[in-house]
């Protein structure tokens, strides 16, 4: 019969891990999703979404893996807003 001392042989010692939140990944940003309707456009989402039209940019700049242009939107499409 063996002791439960001799089970652990085979762990790794983790005896020294320290808590806490690490990682080599870029601070993650929050998004919340919109869906674009008709008549929409970044500075119209941008006022309703974030307070002001004027920060269109930062929808945006969220989005730039779908959008390529800021005047060329579409009803369906599904934008990330930042929270800011």
């Amino acid at each position: 019969m063996t002791s439960p001392e001799d089970d652990d042989d085979d762990m790794p010692d983790f005896s020294d891990v320290k808590s806490g939140a690490s990682s080599t990944a870029p601070g993650a940003q929050a998004y919340e999703t919109y869906e674009v309707q008709k008549g929409d456009s970044l500075s119209k989402i941008a006022k309703t979404k974030l307070g002001n039209g004027n920060l269109w940019q930062k929808i945006f700049d969220a989005n730039t893996d779908i959008l390529k242009d800021p005047n060329k939107i579409y009803p369906g499409q599904k934008l990330k807003i930042p929270r800011s």
